[in-house]
């Protein structure tokens, strides 16, 4: 049931779409109807130039009507979010248009195979689906271009299906129709034709010369133009009386009079050294061989290549035309467009360009871009003919230049996403594989000379970024240099500051390349690219932009989505709040350059600070989150910059995540502000991500950060954050099982708290103090120290710092043997953690829960508490935490005998262990393993597992493990020595 119709006034059955932005937006939909249609797309289509900041929530608002709309007909579910846009689904026969296209298919199929009765139906059952202009009354430019496009398709099937008429015989009834036809459109010297030819084999000659003369008239009044040769060649058949006067049954179809074009080649020489792209090319080229010579094409394939400068954009488009020269048989022609031709004046001068190399005399050819554009339309009507657009700057440049006809073929290259053309193919083209950059760079110096020196190519390839015009600069200055070893210029290049002096020769430079890109944005994108020089990371998140510009989220938003645009940032994962850009290595060389150029040292340092203040802000939200408050944590007095709470809520709706996702650009920020002198930012973001360094057993990243921020923060004798950075250097040394380097750091850290009345720093040594007096036995002063921190923080309210000092404690007075104590404090501390929702520390205390009781006998209740713990661990993406929980439940299978359930828990945390990076717990598992295998009596393998833990902790000087190991050892070997007898004991891996 036809539903839809857009071939007239939009029109959708049964429903009233009467707003003009949600009609602008249907008609959008329905022209790409199963496609889905760009954002992007639909905001140009509303506002054009000037879409408000609010454009994006606009939209889908219009969309959000238009279902209604919809819905209330019965069609729900039509209109698909999609990541890219929106997609509106049709079903067979609920679109004019698509029936339009279904019955031209079957009709010029009829015609190829001589079924001309059929095909003449065919093409009036199509034309009758259109009941006027398309989409009339939509107020949008882009969809008027569309729209025109459509009308002028009709009026093609209209001079089709009038020639078949013809050649049918049907003059006399054709007559009337042409008459209205040649009024409406003066200048289509195919329906003079026509009419002539229908007039003369009526028998009115008399009224088929004064047609003619009719036509000459209409040319030379509108475009100061003779007719062309066929219309030329028409009239003088006539008074010569070669015209047959009856029905012409001429063996061929369509036209028996064709002229003779010129055949321009206008496209520039394929470079002989083209490299990459192999699939691409051979995808690409089918698309556009698709349309030449198709007559079932519905409209001209139009091929978008965009990309930065210096992609080889230029190059893979002459590659494809030389590659299509046989299918476009009428010819090629060529034109550089850029912003020196965007104007009216500059577009009619390459269609003046165009119109002489097809063989259009200058005498001939009309004034004004509008008519050089609809002659050369005409001029190439039917023919194969591919036009390369090379440097386009934006669609209003390509729509004159668009052929009519379906049989040619288009190749735009730009620098910006050209997402406007209607039905284009857009394709991105970016640097180059590795592979492909050594093979192009070894082309251009010479097997012999790169083979030389294979590593050097390898660095050289990369440090042009991988991008074709950087490559072929470097290569010439290596051909004309053939004393030069490759090294000699890549250690040129290692220089930032030179990076871009020595990509210059011969013409060919990337800093002007890039620069006129940059040249193109407007002064805040110009100011966003400078200040992205400032960033350390390859790629960083959306939410950057912001304090980097001092901004609102959504404007910084679309400042980014101009950088894009530009071709001088890549959108590289993400959608929304996750997404993910990068700056290629040579744009950032240059937006560094730009940015000491332009911007004062001040305002690079604030803009700095405000980044790095954003990163605090997230930071310290995600700890509050893990926490559940902002708990066992020291802070600075930097500035926050703060992010708005949707955004907030949508990054860190999984913080553990979220940090995955930006450690490296974190643990970099650190850096950044160590550079930038600012000690303040930079010890409190390192001591705030300790947290998650901490669950991702990322113990290098927490030392790496710390011995930074604590170098950074003596320079500036910042003593609160110097005692920070020895507080928490001692927690990663106790981790780290190095008792004695820890106990001398928390030592001097609560030296320096005491002396600056630190209290929450104070409680926080002491409590690491005291977990060192318990391992060494002196419990009488760990239990002193442990009270004198919980007294601290009660007045704190640090509630998750006060429940690990509980669970110490409940160690101490278990060591003691009073278990019932120990359950007590473990109990209050798991209340305290609940009340607060701390879930890793609730989790932390269920596990020694779980360890109580395992030490108690009680392997029932050890186990239920170790399952809450894995649960809770798992929730919250705690890996750190879910290996230690597994290695508790392992050894609770194994006192319970279940050898096979033991060895597969314990197996499955060894590998978690493993991945996360955390030898000493990966030590612990080759314990448990070990004492798995003994008790199966495999004592082979409990030695090897046992020797393997013997010698992590040999590498990590942890006292007691190794203690435990060695004894387990010796263990092994008597029980083995006791069954096996000495030859077998001889057998065995010696001891370590």
């Amino acid at each position: 049931m036809l539903v839809f119709r857009i071939l007239g006034p939009l029109h959708v059955l049964n429903a009233s779409i009467t707003a003009s932005r949600q009609q602008t937006v249907l008609a959008m939909l329905l022209l790409e109807a199963n496609n889905v249609v760009p954002l992007g797309r639909l905001i140009d289509a509303v506002w054009e130039e000037s879409p408000p900041s609010t454009a994006k929530s606009q939209i889908q608002i219009c969309i959000s009507a238009v279902r209604r709309a919809l819905r209330d007909t019965g069609l729900d579910d039509r209109i698909i979010t999609n990541p890219a846009g929106y997609q509106i689904r049709i079903a067979e026969g609920e679109l004019d248009l698509h029936i339009f296209n279904d019955l031209l298919t079957e009709a010029r199929a009829a015609l190829r195979e001589q079924r001309l009765e059929d095909a003449a139906s065919g093409f009036r059952q199509a034309l009758a689906l259109y009941r006027g202009f398309p989409l009339s009354g939509v107020d949008s430019r882009l969809v008027e271009a569309a729209a025109t496009r459509l009308a002028e398709r009709r009026l093609a099937v209209v001079e089709d299906c009038l020639e078949l008429e013809l050649h049918l015989g049907r003059h006399r009834e054709t007559i009337d129709e042409l008459m209205a036809l040649v009024s409406e459109h003066p200048l289509r010297e195919r329906l003079w034709q026509q009419l002539i030819t229908a007039l003369y084999r009526a028998g009115r000659q008399a009224e088929a010369l004064a047609a003619y003369r009719s036509a000459r008239q209409a040319s030379i009044d509108d475009l100061g133009l003779e007719p062309s040769e066929p219309l030329r060649l028409l009239e003088r058949a006539i008074l010569n009386g070669d015209l047959e006067p009856g029905p012409a049954v001429e063996p061929e179809w369509p036209n028996p009079i064709e002229p003779v074009p010129s055949v321009p080649r206008m496209t520039p020489a394929d470079i002989p050294d083209f490299t990459g792209y192999g699939e691409l090319v051979t995808e690409l080229a089918d698309f556009l061989r698709r349309g030449s010579g198709h007559s079932d094409r519905d409209s001209v394939p139009v091929l978008a290549i965009t990309g930065r400068g210096g992609a080889g954009k230029t190059t893979l488009a002459v590659h494809l035309a030389h590659e299509l020269a046989a299918e476009f048989s009428d010819g090629q022609l060529f034109s550089r467009l850029g912003p020196e031709r965007s104007h009216s004046g500059g577009l009619s001068q390459i269609l003046d360009g165009f119109l002489r190399a097809l063989g259009m005399p200058g005498s001939s050819i009309p004034e004004g871009l509008e008519a050089r554009a609809a002659t050369f339309r005409s001029q190439i009507a039917a023919s194969r003919v591919l036009i390369v657009l090379d440097d386009v700057v934006d669609e209003r440049q390509v729509y004159p230049l668009l052929p009519g006809s379906p049989s040619c073929g288009v190749i735009v290259t730009s620098r910006r996403r050209l997402a406007g053309i209607p039905g284009s193919r857009l394709v991105e083209v970016s640097a180059l594989e590795q592979r492909d950059a050594v093979e192009l760079l070894t082309r251009m110096v010479g097997t012999e000379r790169a083979s030389a020196e294979p590593r050097e190519a390898l660095r050289l390839v990369d440090l042009c970024g991988r991008l074709p015009l950087a490559l072929r600069i470097a290569a010439a200055r290596l051909i004309a240099r053939p004393h030069w070893r490759m090294a000699q210029l890549t250690e040129r290049l290692e220089d930032e500051g030179r990076r871009l002096d020595e990509l210059a020769h011969g013409g060919l430079d990337v800093r002007t390349n890039i620069a006129i890109s940059y040249e193109g944005l407007d002064e805040q994108a110009q100011r966003l690219l400078r200040r992205l020089g400032l960033l350390e990371t390859h790629d960083f998140p959306s939410w950057t932009a912001a304090p980097l510009l001092d901004i609102d989220v959504t404007t910084a938003s679309d400042t980014l989505d101009a950088l894009v645009d530009a071709q001088l940032l890549e959108v590289v994962g993400g959608f929304g709040v996750d997404t993910r850009y990068r700056l290629h290595d040579l744009v950032r060389v240059y937006a560094r350059e730009r940015l000491a150029a332009e911007e004062t040292a001040p305002a690079r340092l604030e803009a700095a600070r405000r980044l790095l203040g954003a990163w605090l802000f997230l930071a310290d939200e995600a700890h509050r989150i893990l926490y559940g408050g902002d708990y066992t944590v020291i802070h600075s007095r930097a500035e926050r910059w703060e992010l708005p709470r949707h955004l907030v809520h949508d990054l860190l709706r999984d913080p553990l995540m979220w940090f995955e996702g930006e450690r490296a650009a974190a643990v970099a920020a650190v850096g950044q502000a160590s550079q930038a002198g600012a000690p303040d930012y930079c010890w409190d973001l390192a001591i705030t991500m300790v947290a998650f360094f901490e669950t991702g057993s990322y113990l290098d990243d927490w030392r790496a950060t710390h011995e930074i921020a604590l170098l950074t923060a003596r320079q500036a004798d910042d003593r609160l954050g110097t005692a920070a950075m020895l507080y928490s250097l001692g927690a990663v040394d106790i981790v780290e099982q190095r008792f004695d380097d820890a106990r001398a750091r928390l030592a001097q850290a609560l030296e320096v708290f005491d002396e600056i009345g630190q209290a929450r720093g104070r409680a926080l040594a002491l409590r690491h103090l005291a977990f060192l007096d318990r391992v060494h036995g002196d419990l009488d002063q760990a239990w002193a120290r442990y009270s004198e921190a919980l007294a601290a923080l009660h007045p704190l309210g640090d509630a998750a710092g006060a429940a690990h000092v509980l669970s110490g404690m409940a160690r101490i007075k278990l060591e003691w043997g009073e278990r019932g104590s120990a359950a007590e404090l473990l109990a209050e501390a798991l209340r305290k953690v609940t009340e607060v929702n701390s879930t890793r520390v609730q989790a932390m205390v269920l596990h020694r829960l779980g360890e109580l009781h395992f030490e108690d006998g009680d392997l029932t209740r050890a186990e239920e508490e170790l399952t809450k713990a894995l649960k809770l661990v798992r929730v919250g993406h705690d890996r750190a935490g879910e290996a230690h929980v597994l290695h508790g439940l392992g050894l609770v299978k194994l006192r319970q005998h279940q050898h096979h359930q033991a060895a597969v828990t314990l197996n499955h945390g060894y590998a978690i262990a493993r991945r996360n990076g955390d030898r000493l717990a990966t030590a612990r598992f080759c314990l448990a393993l070990a004492r798995v295998h003994r008790a199966r009596r495999d004592y082979s393998s409990a030695l090897e597992w046992a020797s393997q833990a013997l010698g992590i902790f040999d590498q990590f000087h942890a006292l007691l493990g190794r203690l435990e190991a060695d004894e387990l050892l010796g263990q092994i070997r008597d029980e083995a020595a006791g069954r096996h007898g000495l030859r077998e004991q001889a057998a065995l891996p010696p001891a370590v």
